[in-house]
């Protein structure tokens, strides 16, 4: 005997909960997950102010997506899988996987100079140092951000060009914005098109993001969520000189989940996207607990909260750290856990997956707030799967 439609359905959705984490129906079920999420999101919400937060959660492929709060106060549209957050930093996961790809297509190596493709970069300083100490923040001391008066490309050429590494390169990382920028410029340059199009319609459609943009476009804005300050006032992303590169992306939860199982392996990409995606899982330098990756940063598994914490600090961002060189590089790390966080003046965003556990979660939310709470929030959520 065959089961009727309705048992099939019944059959297929029992699947997919098991699917979704054996540990997770053994301890409870998905309702103990859901409950965990909803009073865990809505917490921090209400501690920090936060009119719109989605929540997106992976495992063993299957995805989950929560939704709270109004993307603006003023229309009160909700938030959805679909609602466009600013990701901050978390846009330097997507340019130096541009330059890995460029790699993996024999465009580019990441030892080479970024004078080597960008040839009006003419600094003896800028000679010494490679593409991995750019994607690893070990160059030698780049400030955080631009300086406010450097706002045309003949002055950025002049900035580079006048820059002086306060260390020894590989010695001491360093987090910075131009960096990153400097980065992205290189990679753009060797596929031939400008950085904002080489992401857009070469690197994006093999990671099937069709909701991740530099520039929103018109007809998508109404999805672009209104971000608040730390006083509450409304603001958006303000166009500058290399924040396309370091921090300009917008983008669903839905579709940097996507990111998230791409790395994961769960869902399917060609071979030189797997090459480059794992270029930028390969661990460099040590700060701590820290492994320094190609931006991405990792931490054995299972992780310890403290470690997340302080390697996730303001002090990580604000203050050079001392490193300790990986020889040889250390290869992707199945029982790692990877983060990134980022940060606009109005939005404040998370993402974290663990490889060996085939689990990995997205926080976004439309106000900036600690990112120790981002932190703490994702690994209360990401216990339940473990």
């Amino acid at each position: 005997m065959y089961p009727t439609p309705k048992i099939q359905t019944r059959l297929v959705a029992a699947a997919v909960l098991a699917t979704l984490s054996c540990d997770v129906v053994a301890s409870g079920g998905i309702e103990k997950l859901d409950r965990t999420v909803d009073a865990s999101a809505k917490a921090v919400m209400a501690e920090h102010g936060i009119h719109g937060m989605a929540v997106a959660i992976t495992a063993q492929g299957q995805q989950r997506f929560f939704d709270f709060g109004v993307a603006s106060k003023k229309t009160g549209q909700p938030v959805t899988r679909n609602t466009l957050f600013e990701v901050g930093s978390i846009s330097k996961t997507f340019t130096v996987t541009l330059a890995a790809y460029a790699q993996a297509q024999g465009k580019l190596s990441l030892n080479d100079s970024p004078s080597r493709y960008l040839p009006e970069l003419d600094s003896d300083e800028l000679e010494q140092i490679s593409l991995i100490n750019l994607a690893t923040h070990t160059a030698g001391g780049f400030p955080l951000q631009l300086p406010d008066h450097i706002q045309t490309e003949l002055k950025l050429t002049q900035f580079f060009n006048d820059w002086q590494p306060q260390h020894a390169t590989g010695t001491y990382r360093t987090y910075a914005n131009p960096s990153i920028g400097l980065l992205g410029r290189a990679a753009a340059k060797t596929l031939g098109l400008p950085f904002v199009d080489a992401l857009q319609f070469h690197l994006l459609p093999k990671l099937g993001m069709t909701d991740t943009y530099i520039a929103v476009p018109p007809e998508q804005m109404t999805r672009y969520a209104q971000g608040y300050n730390k006083t509450g006032e409304p603001v958006r992303l303000n166009a500058a000189l290399l924040a396309d590169e370091a921090y300009g992306v917008k983008t669903t939860s839905k579709d940097l989940l996507r990111f998230v199982d791409a790395q994961l392996g769960t869902i399917a990409t060609d071979a030189t996207i797997k090459n480059a995606m794992a270029a930028t899982q390969t661990g460099y330098y040590r700060v701590g607990a820290m492994t320094q990756a190609l931006v991405w940063e990792q931490y054995p598994y299972p992780a310890k909260l403290d470690d997340l914490l302080a390697g996730n600090g303001s002090h990580m961002v604000l203050e050079s750290q001392p490193v300790e060189s990986l020889t040889p590089p250390q290869a992707p790390q199945q029982s790692a856990w990877i983060n990134k966080t980022g940060s606009t003046n109005g939005f404040g965003a998370y993402v974290a997956f663990v490889p060996a556990k085939q689990i990995g979660i997205v926080i976004l939310a439309n106000r900036y707030y600690p990112t120790e709470e981002r932190v703490k929030l994702a690994y209360q959520i990401l216990q339940q799967l473990d």
